[in-house]
């Protein structure tokens, strides 16, 4: 059978590889996915005659591109097509499209009452941090200062969603299972903090004030762009 390099618990990952690794002597993936559909297997072409065409060092750009493609557009058309127009036949389009995705989902899901204390408990911490930094003392203290909906854009901004788990801070979920909120000590002291949603990860500057912090993470939060989020 052909590989499918893309799973669902660690296709970002994996298509970051083939994109920074020689994939030369992978000589078993071509430009096909697999797709289940009730409970069956079926091979999908990416691009006409794509079972017959090898991933190269040459063409994996065009085969990641072509895979995004079809996990998050093709793949779920039919889908998205029913439910957008069971949607748009109840809410006007022209009323939703000046919202960006992350708008959309702070104005349908609402924002819940986000317990920091909850979220302190069941956060990690790497490369030198500790509950008990300087640093990360003035981040808890920036976010214990934040009214709810910055709380909740900050969490969105790390881990992708506004919204907490149900039962709190120790049922998030990252992109392979279980996966705690993390602060991770940045390579650089000065620079914008950055967010890893697959991990529900955090890079945060060791900043060298309070003051400092805040304004990085408030124009980081209010940045958001693909060189700030993985």
């Amino acid at each position: 059978m052909t590989r499918s390099i893309v799973d669902n618990q660690s296709r970002s990952c994996s298509l970051k590889w083939i994109l920074e690794n020689d994939v030369t002597h992978m000589l078993d993936l071509t430009f096909t996915v697999t797709q289940e559909k009730f409970g069956e297997l079926k091979e999908v072409e990416l691009v006409e005659n794509g079972a017959n065409i090898l991933v190269t060092e040459d063409n994996k750009k065009k085969y990641v591109e072509l895979l995004v493609e079809w996990r998050f557009h093709n793949s779920v058309q039919e889908q998205m097509d029913a439910f957008n127009c069971g949607f748009f036949s109840i809410v006007p389009r022209y009323l939703v499209q000046i919202f960006d995705e992350k708008e959309l989902e702070l104005l349908l899901g609402g924002i819940a009452e986000i317990d920091v204390e909850d979220w302190k408990r069941y956060t990690e911490y790497r490369g030198g941090y500790s509950s008990e930094h300087q640093v990360v003392l003035w981040f808890w203290s920036v976010v214990e200062d934040f009214d709810n909906e910055m709380r909740a854009r900050l969490l969105q901004f790390v881990t992708g969603t506004s919204r907490m788990p149900v039962n709190g801070f120790r049922e998030l979920h990252g992109n392979n299972g279980p996966q705690r909120f993390c602060l991770e000590r940045a390579a650089t002291n000065d620079g914008l903090c950055r967010a890893h949603t697959c991990f529900n990860r955090l890079n945060l500057p060791e900043y060298p004030s309070l003051e400092k912090l805040r304004e990085r993470l408030l124009f980081s939060i209010d940045n958001t762009t693909g060189f700030l989020q993985e």
